[in-house]
């Protein structure tokens, strides 16, 4: 009898256990926790990081050396510093935006989001922890990566009609343009990867949106090309960091309205498919 009477006291006495409760804080924590634990993010931002500014370092020696040699390339007549120094941004683009689709659709081909999910069984916070996550390392990486290009890059063709430097108008917002359209491509790629749940998927139609479709637009006749190519996610994107505009292209205002509605759309497209189809 006095056996179970000093169980019951120590029971009751115990320290009760601390109740955890998913809060989105605490969603973000783990999500940034596994994005860091992966071997293919630090490999892919390096790559990343890499074409932005070794693409630009080449554009820009090829310039130096067209002026040198009295021999300019057509497609470098116009060029300044700032587009020299992005030449890059497209094949950055694309690691980025690959690594996004990893990101997410990873854990479908490996089976780990059902584990993720059972933790939060909201579902929502993990897709919103994933894409703020991994749009947060893109966009520092590509906004880096831009001022170092441009830090380089400029130096390179000092003393040519190209040259500029950041107290320059427009150069500023260019180069920060340039790292918030990284940081946007990363989160549409992870919200493609939820959408389509499959890393070839994702990375086929994140190529197709931001280099196929732009050249196909190309065969449709002027009047039709005009009124749709503007608004292309690439074309938008790109108007949002090219230093000068024209008739054909979007204000960098416009162009980032525009970009944000494409990366709504992909974002609420892999919320709907999240919270309607089972994994």
């Amino acid at each position: 009898m006095s056996t179970l009477t000093t169980t019951a006291e120590e029971l009751a006495t115990a320290p009760a256990r601390p109740a955890y409760r998913v809060t989105g804080r605490r969603v973000l924590s783990s999500e940034w926790a596994k994005l860091w634990s992966l071997r293919s993010t630090w490999i892919t931002l390096g790559l990343g990081l890499l074409f932005l500014v070794a693409f630009g370092l080449i554009a820009a020696s090829r310039y130096k050396s067209g002026i040198g040699s009295g021999h300019m390339d057509r497609d470098f007549a116009d060029s300044t510093a700032v587009s020299l120094s992005l030449f890059g941004t497209n094949f950055a683009q694309l690691a980025l935006g690959v690594l996004g689709v990893l990101v997410t659709a990873g854990e479908y081909s490996t089976g780990m989001i059902r584990s993720t999910l059972a933790a939060v069984p909201r579902r929502l916070p993990v897709l919103w922890s994933k894409a703020a996550a991994f749009g947060l390392v893109a966009l520092v990486v590509g906004t880096v990566g831009a001022f170092v290009a441009f830090g380089f890059g400029s130096g390179i063709v000092s003393g040519t009609p190209a040259a500029m430097s950041l107290t320059h108008a427009g150069v500023l917002r260019s180069l920060l343009g340039a790292g918030l359209y990284l940081g946007l491509v990363g989160v549409i790629g992870a919200a493609l990867g939820a959408l389509l749940r499959s890393v070839a998927g994702g990375i086929s139609v994140l190529v197709a949106t931001l280099m196929l479709i732009p050249g196909l637009i190309s065969l449709l006749p002027s009047s039709w090309r005009d009124n749709i190519s503007p608004y292309l996610p690439s074309n938008a994107g790109e108007s949002m960091f090219a230093l000068t505009h024209d008739s054909t292209t979007l204000s960098p205002t416009a162009g980032l309205l525009v970009f944000l509605g494409w990366t709504a759309l992909a974002l609420a497209g892999a919320a709907y498919r999240l919270v309607r189809s089972d994994v």
